[in-house]
């Protein structure tokens, strides 16, 4: 049983949260290790002095989303100021950083998080962008490619080939550690200078349009994850064939609109199925064919709303309800009058959320498989003793990390990728070991700022960086958002957390010229700096200590085609559409953004009599992403025992509730 040692205030949000047993256990386990650069415990400070600075004056010191707080040099920023309810002084905070480990070692500690659970989730999404894409050139060959980095970004970016191959070093970028600024400010500069890849994809084949995907066959815009053929517009996607339009799922063929389901084949518009065939329109099914508008239904067949009938009456009802044109309506209320667990938690031991499978001792994880002892957890797989992780697969004694994948251990504050070891505050580096705020990296150790130190130099120097950090707030802290690659709007961020733009930013405060990008292109960064209320900086000194976030304002260039036909002006019956709505494009009933409609997928609307789509793929997948619950707990009580119960659905939501008890009772 978990004991709660200290109740927090979220410095961002305002939410409480509570600091357990377990976790101050666990800050202490991952916190690094080495040897001791000749720290003084009595009083904070290091042989090694650092640059003398003048009494009285005012530097910026960096805070965790991106805003600063202007301080004087010789007085450490306040407790209140940063949000901070400890009683201690700032020099027994520095003092209580440190673990003398007795054999001439020192152990770094993690100091409790700031920010509350969902804001520190908020904060690694906003670096992840799952599924824009933007024409561009290649900055090393100045050929046309597909990037996540659109073009007005102040970033080079090179083509998969070029990126992968020995033309060209990332440690030519060096940095010496400069300990009269901030680290935080020293890897943005970092950050603009080394190169970065265009795209996350590994040996897909004629899959131009996909990203962060891999072994992928024939497949346009598709997004996470592998083995996945003839697919279009989907996302979080393994080991499926023909499907399209469809979010979470997996072992499955022939779906069309779908969301959360497992080995299922020839599906449509269903949600949360698994081991269902030739169905249409169900909710919550399990081992189900040849079904119409079901619900909660277990190894059933022939049945419409719940209702069984012979295989010829089934045929003759299917054909006369599909042939209606409020499909929509029915299935929304379909989902009225289903009954929703509380939350699926199956094959696992000591957990609490939602959607984990075979997983044990798992507080506040969502969409997990496979996990041990992991706490505020979302979208891992195969993984153990990890906190405040999002999107990894295989990975051991991780901490604040986002879109890690395989065989890769005891890490901090890092984003993505592959296979490397105790690599603290570091962006996309791959088979390497003992790194310190580097970038993009492959097949390196001891390194900082990408430069590369011999293994004394780097435990030497990576003390007395920590302690620097410690000195300006950031240790402890992940990238702030205003450091991300990517508009908030670009991210995955704004699927959970979303910030919703207002039609018109007036000028005086919207868009700022932010950076020149080349000469060459004669583009310019365009951004805001936005903060929870929609009010507007130029800069992050003008912020101030908001917590704040980028917008990226870019549109791409508009397609050239015959014609362009708004949505509403499309026929309703497929058998009317000509071929040639391959040379237009739509424009979205929704967004008004123009889309285009490919050769594959008009075939696939024309065998399975589906109309022309009227909405544009992002925003079909914003409108699938809306039917999941949302990464939140609420207080509830069974719609059916009344007792007590957590679960996604909000207490003010008007779906039917049940306790996985009384559903088990109810379904099985």
């Amino acid at each position: 049983m978990e004991k709660i040692i200290e109740t927090r205030i979220c410095i961002h949000c305002g939410a409480s949260f509570d600091i357990t047993d377990k976790d101050l256990e666990f800050y202490e386990k991952v916190s690094p290790v080495f040897p001791n650069p000749g720290v003084s415990f009595s009083t904070p400070r290091l042989k090694q002095s650092f640059p003398p600075r003048e009494k009285g004056v005012k530097e910026n010191i960096s805070l965790n989303w991106g805003g600063i707080k202007e301080a004087v040099s010789q007085r450490p920023v306040s407790f209140h100021e940063t949000g901070l309810n400890w009683e201690k002084s700032p020099d027994s905070f520095f003092e209580s950083g440190f673990k003398d480990l007795w054999n001439g070692k020192v152990k770094y500690l993690i100091p409790s998080p700031t920010l509350c659970p969902d804001c520190r989730q908020q904060r690694r999404l906003s670096f992840r962008n799952e599924r824009k894409l933007y024409k561009r050139k290649c900055d090393a060959t100045g050929e046309d490619i597909i990037s996540i980095y659109s073009p007005d970004k102040p970033y080079k970016v090179y083509n998969q080939d070029f990126w992968w191959s020995d033309r060209w070093d990332a440690l030519d970028y060096w940095k010496d550690f400069d300990f009269g600024k901030s680290f935080f400010d020293q890897f943005e500069e970092l950050m603009k200078e080394v190169p970065l890849i265009n795209l996350n994809t590994i040996n897909n084949e004629n899959s131009l349009y996909v990203h962060l995907s891999w072994y992928n066959k024939n497949c346009y815009l598709v997004f996470a994850w592998e083995y996945n053929e003839d697919c279009l517009y989907c996302s979080r996607i393994i080991n499926s064939k023909n499907c399209i339009d469809n979010v979470e799922i997996s072992n499955s063929s022939l779906l069309y609109h779908c969301i959360n389901v497992e080995n299922c084949n020839n599906l449509f518009f269903s949600q949360n199925c698994k081991n269902c065939s030739f169905s249409d329109y169900l909710y919550e099914c399990e081992s189900c064919s040849d079904c119409l508008f079901c619900n909660n239904l277990v190894w059933k067949k022939y049945n419409i709303f719940n209702k069984q009938f012979s295989k010829e009456e089934y045929k003759n009802e299917k054909k006369k309800i599909l042939s209606q044109n409020d499909l929509r309506k029915m299935m929304i209320d379909l989902l009225k009058k289903s009954i929703h667990k509380s939350s699926t938690i199956i094959n696992s031991e000591n957990c609490i959320w939602n959607n984990i499978f075979s997983s044990k001792n798992c507080k506040k994880c969502f969409d997990t498989t496979n996990t041990e002892d992991a706490s505020y957890t979302y979208a891992s797989f195969k993984t153990k003793k990890i906190m405040d992780v999002t999107n990894t697969t295989e990975q051991f004694f991780w901490y604040e990390w986002m879109s890690i994948w395989y065989n890769s251990i005891n890490s901090l504050f890092t984003i993505g990728w592959w296979t490397s070891n105790f690599v603290y505050y570091c962006f996309d580096v791959h088979n390497s070991s003992h790194l310190f705020w580097c970038i993009w990296l492959k097949n390196k150790s001891y390194c900082i700022l990408n430069k590369q130190y011999t293994k004394s130099e780097y435990e030497v120097l990576i003390p007395k960086i920590i302690e620097h950090m410690m000195k300006t707030w950031e240790w402890g802290e992940f990238f702030p958002s205003s450091l991300s690659p990517f508009g908030y709007n670009e991210t995955v961020a704004q699927e959970y957390y979303p910030l919703t733009r207002r039609d018109v930013i007036p000028a005086k405060a919207g868009i700022y010229e932010n950076e020149n990008i080349s000469s060459e292109t004669g583009l310019e960064w365009k951004i805001n700096y936005i903060d929870r209320e929609w009010n507007t900086y130029k800069t992050l000194q003008e912020a101030w200590k908001r917590p704040v976030f980028k917008w990226s304002n870019y549109e791409a260039p508009f397609p050239k085609v015959e014609k362009i036909i708004p949505a509403s002006k499309l026929p309703e019956n497929i058998a009317d559409i000509p071929d040639d709505i391959l040379n237009w494009a739509i424009e979205c009933e929704v967004t008004k953004k123009p889309f285009r409609i490919i050769k594959e997928e008009l075939a696939f609307y024309r065998k399975h009599n589906l109309p022309i789509p009227r909405r544009h793929p992002d925003q079909r997948h914003l409108n699938r992403m809306s039917l999941r619950n949302p990464r939140k707990l609420f207080a509830r009580i069974c719609d059916n025992c009344k007792k007590d119960i957590q679960t996604t659905y909000a207490p003010e939501r008007p779906e039917i509730v049940y306790c996985e008890e009384c559903y088990n009772k109810e379904v099985y």
